[in-house]
Formats: C-alpha cells, sequence, structure tokens
C-alpha cells in the first residue's frame, strides 16, 4: 500500500520543446509596458500639434483594432485583439504620420499593416518586418505631399529672436533648407514632423520605462544611435542634431526593439544596431531623402534571419549553420 501511494505521488514525465522555464510574462503585458511607455509621446503631440494629434491616433489605433477583428471573425479563429499589439501598432503608425494627413489616408495605413504585413503572414509573431515601418513606407510612396505637410508647433520656439508659432518653420529640421535650431527645441520638440519623432524628452522617458521594466534591454537602441553619433563626427555633421530630428530615437527605442524584427543574441543585436545606423546615415548624408529610419529598419529587418544564422548558439555536438546552402553531410558534397 505504501510503495502504491508513492507512485501515485509521482509527477508524469512531460516532454516538450524549450523553452522549459517561463518567468510569467505574457504578449499582454509586454504590450501594455509598451503602451505606458508611448504615453508621454502621446501627450507631447498633443501639446505641440493640438487635438488634431490626438484624432489621428484615435482614427489608427481604432482602425488597426477593427481590422484585427474583422480578420479573427472573417478567418473565424481566436480573437487576438486582447493582446494589445493591435493598440500598439496604432499608436505607432499615428506617431510616424503628420497631423494634417487626412484621415482616409490614415486608415489605409492601418489597414497595411494589420491585414498586409501581420495578418497575411500569419498574425502575431510572424510578420516580417514592423508593421507601423511598412505601413509609414507604403503611405511615403502613395501620399508623398500629405506625408510631408508638416504642421508648425503651437508652443514657442527657444530660439532667440522668436516670439511664437509664426516664427517656426513647419520643416522638419534634417530638410536641407531648415535653419539650425536650438537644443531645447530639439529635445522639446518645437518644429515639423511627425506627431512621435519630435519630442526627443517623451521618448527618453519612455526608454527608461522599457528599460526598467526589462521589456527591451540597451543594446539595439545604443549601438543604433552610438553608430549614428559616430558617422556624424565623422563627415562633419552635427550629431546632436542627428539624434534628435527625425524618427531616429523613435525608431530606436519603439520599432528597432521589436521581438519579431530584432536579433535575439547580443552579437546579433549589435551588428544590427550597427546596420541600422549606416543605412540611416548613408540614407540621410548622401540619399536624396532628408529621412532613412524607416528604411533601415525595414531593411535590417529582412536581413535578421541570416544575422541570428550567423550569430546563433551552436548546440553540443551540433555544426555551425551556414549562411547560404545546405549544410555538409557526413561523408558527402556540398
Amino acid at each position: 500500500m505504501e510503495h502504491e501511494d508513492n507512485v501515485s505521488r509521482v509527477r508524469p514525465l512531460v516532454l516538450s520543446t524549450a523553452p522549459h522555464v517561463f518567468d510569467g510574462i505574457s504578449t499582454q503585458k509586454v504590450m501594455l509596458n509598451v503602451l505606458i511607455a508611448l504615453v508621454p509621446t502621446l501627450v507631447a503631440s498633443a501639446v505641440i500639434f493640438g487635438w488634431r494629434a490626438l484624432l489621428v491616433t484615435a482614427a489608427t489605433t481604432i482602425a488597426c483594432v477593427l481590422f484585427e477583428y474583422l480578420w479573427c471573425r472573417l478567418r473565424k479563429t481566436a480573437q487576438t485583439v486582447g493582446d494589445l499589439s493591435a493598440v500598439v501598432t496604432g499608436l505607432l503608425l499615428a506617431f510616424n504620420l503628420p497631423s494634417t494627413i487626412p484621415l482616409y489616408m490614415a486608415v489605409i495605413g492601418a489597414f497595411v499593416a494589420i491585414v498586409v504585413v501581420k495578418e497575411l503572414f500569419g498574425g502575431i509573431g510572424r510578420n516580417f518586418a514592423n508593421p507601423a515601418i511598412v505601413a509609414r513606407i507604403v503611405l511615403s510612396v502613395s501620399f508623398t505631399a500629405a506625408m510631408t505637410n508638416y504642421a508648425a508647433p503651437q508652443i514657442a520656439s527657444f530660439a532667440p529672436g522668436t516670439a511664437g508659432v509664426d516664427a517656426v518653420t513647419s520643416a522638419t529640421p534634417l530638410a536641407p533648407s531648415a535653419p539650425a535650431l536650438p537644443f531645447l527645441d530639439l529635445l522639446l520638440g518645437v518644429h515639423g514632423g511627425v506627431l512621435g519623432e519630435t519630442c526627443g524628452l517623451a521618448i527618453l522617458l519612455g526608454l527608461l520605462w522599457l528599460l526598467a521594466t526589462r521589456t527591451i534591454t540597451f543594446t539595439i537602441p545604443g549601438v543604433y544611435v552610438g553608430t549614428v553619433v559616430v558617422m556624424s563626427l565623422i563627415t562633419g555633421h552635427d550629431a546632436v542634431a542627428q539624434v534628435f530630428s527625425g524618427g531616429l530615437l523613435l525608431g530606436a527605442v519603439f520599432m528597432a526593439t521589436d521581438y519579431v524584427g530584432s536579433p535575439t543574441t547580443f552579437k546579433g543585436q549589435v551588428i544590427f544596431g550597427v546596420g541600422l545606423g549606416l543605412i540611416t546615415c548613408l540614407i540621410r548624408f548622401w540619399g536624396n531623402m532628408n529621412e532613412g529610419v524607416a528604411y533601415s529598419i525595414l531593411l535590417m529587418n529582412l536581413v535578421v534571419p541570416y544575422i541570428e544564422a550567423l550569430t546563433g548558439a551552436t548546440p553540443l555536438g551540433g555544426q555551425k549553420k551556414k549562411l547560404f546552402g545546405k549544410k555538409k553531410a557526413e561523408g558527402g558534397n556540398e
């Protein structure tokens, strides 16, 4: 009888694939941390560009959630809107748009982000690139005039001799014709641009939250921004202006760190960050576009599988994966 009791108390052997240790974090918790980190940027965009910023944000967020809900209904699959990933995509998409954009264009961007980039490839975790980045590129190519129609900020500039909104240009500071701005204007977002890229201080506050909650690590944003700083100094550009102008901080903190589109190893993340910085600077300094962040993230997202193959750990007794071609069989040829 005692033997039978001992047998009944033995836990069954369960075989499963890695990972075998879980820390209780869920997709919803990760997305909630990202949403909290995005709140300072949302508040800053409303202060800088007025109520139209909130309207654009509401349009993209509602559209993203609605498209994901309808897709799940159409496919008769479990609803995924509760994981909050569609809400994050909606906010990030809005932060990549100017406050003046027509709302129907913002909805088109939401359709591209959710249906084309995310759901057609299998849903969250299977998208080939960051949905908001691809949507921004599609809208920039399709509606160039609307995407570059930046509103002037509604707060006064810190530049000497300026007394209000009329004295502040609505052009992005990266434009060749744009005047040099004081550091406080760059830090607080007193200049033209899309909703989420102007206020560097708000983005840095979000970064602190993501690091404190261990939602992301500092490797990718640190290496990305550091590479841009080094390239700026080498080529004679203003490093501070390059960091706080355009979408560098927004992309480095919130989109380049996307789990799906970034490497998992430290070495891979360093390579990823350096590649982001180099492509961004190549486009900014020698390309015919003022901004290169969106294209750099898209291009590096596409090469992440190769970075993973080069930097991934090799199992004990296993062979290193080859970047191209098949593994060499024992006693055989390539």
